[in-house]
């Protein structure tokens, strides 16, 4: 599934790697938020799928946290 090939992704990467994703991740869904706000966007879903990418790598960086104690 993909979303599971995201995960493991996310895993095998470094913690600096995982917050410049998440601040990319948190860019994009602003420009999202934006072009739908101007109604510009086409695909509203994609909003959607950011925001649960973000929670993603946030619960892994939180979980890598946690081991690194």
């Amino acid at each position: 599934m993909k979303t599971n090939k995201y995960v493991e992704e996310l895993n095998a990467k470094t913690a600096a790697e995982l917050n410049e994703e998440l601040v990319a991740a948190k860019k994009e869904l602003f420009n999202l938020r934006f072009q739908n706000a101007t109604n510009q966007l086409d695909n509203t879903s994609r909003i959607k799928e950011v925001r649960k990418n973000i929670a993603r790598i946030q619960t892994v960086i939180t979980a890598k946290a946690k081991v690194a104690n």
